[in-house]
């Protein structure tokens, strides 16, 4: 009999063509958008699936892997996968994977370009002339500062962050400091790089970059105190994990001057905006799309189906995150 997956929501081709070479038989959700846990379980109810591929939006727990528990592998389409609760996959004896690596690249690019369009004034500029608000040249309007030579500090220094690092040490003359649990290799190769403590990080950066997972550690890592500590004239960016930020700390902080400006492609309270947030002129917010690149996108439905395939092989996936 063959084997079959069980798809929450479309992959691109590039996976899907893996699992037709291979003879796996695939169903794929026909949600519009997220589905719910309870559209999940119901689907996964009918066929004893032998694995499944998970989205981030997907809400993963013991009452999931219940409804199923013929899947061996739930392949989560992301680097990230706090959502899914690792204790209940560990109980039930589910192997969980991620894609790591997959969009480093873009993301370091997305951070970079919200740095831009911030210290740019860029977005603001954009709104004043499709407002039909543009009289003529003027010099004191929109002044934005420069990139050049910014102390940037980054918060987590894995793949993304030291990209980030090369991008704005090697193009903008940066220099860089940053924190981490443990000292970045490849980032302390890079001339003016400096490990520091995250307080140190917050107080002496121009730019402040977010590049650590959802933990309970992380979770309101940047919050009403640790806003304080940052330059007034400082820049927030968050292309991590919404819940890293308190977004109500962070709307209080912006609409009091206490910092500069933010730019955020995740929320805490994703989709929904935290009140507040999106009045602010000097807050730029992007959709979720940091790793929005076709050949990220491709790379990661790749990865996904060859875990799959590992566990269906050989019992045991490429990136398993259970320790």
């Amino acid at each position: 009999m063959s084997k079959q997956i069980y798809i929450t929501r479309k992959i691109p081709e590039a996976g899907l063509k893996l699992l037709r070479e291979k003879g796996i038989l695939f169903d794929i959700g026909t949600s519009k958008g997220a589905p719910t846990k309870k559209d999940i379980i119901k689907e996964l109810k009918k066929k004893p699936y032998d694995g499944v591929i998970s989205f981030l939006t997907d809400s993963i727990d013991k009452e999931v892997f219940d409804a199923c528990p013929t899947a061996k592998i739930f392949a989560n389409f992301s680097v990230g996968y706090d959502n899914v609760n690792i204790e209940d996959a560990k109980a039930c004896n589910v192997f969980i994977t991620n894609t790591p690596g997959t969009s480093s690249t873009a993301v370091a690019e997305h951070t970079v370009a919200l740095m831009l369009a911030l210290t740019t004034r860029l977005v603001e500029a954009d709104e004043f002339m499709r407002e039909g608000k543009y009289k003529g040249w003027d010099p004191d309007i929109f002044i934005g500062t420069d990139m050049k030579g910014k102390k940037i500090g980054l918060i987590g220094a894995g793949q993304i962050g030291t990209e980030v690092a090369k991008i704005l040490h090697y193009g903008f003359g940066s220099s860089i400091i940053y924190s981490d649990v443990s000292p970045c290799v490849e980032l302390d190769k890079i001339e003016n790089t400096t490990r520091m403590t995250t307080e140190e990080v917050l107080r002496e950066a121009d730019i402040v970059s977010l590049h650590v997972p959802l933990l309970p550690s992380t979770r309101h890592l940047i919050n009403g105190d640790s806003l304080k500590t940052m330059k007034k004239t400082a820049f927030l960016i968050n292309t991590s994990r919404g819940p890293v930020v308190d977004e109500k700390a962070l709307v209080y902080a912006l609409e009091n001057d206490i910092i500069r400006g933010a730019a955020l492609d995740v929320f805490e309270f994703e989709p929904k905006l935290t009140k507040g947030l999106i009045k602010l002129p000097d807050v730029i917010i992007t959709p979720h799309i940091a790793s929005a690149r076709q050949s990220a996108r491709d790379l990661m439905s790749e990865i996904a189906v060859k875990n799959v395939i590992s566990v269906l092989e050989t019992g045991k996936p490429i990136n398993n995150v259970i320790k």
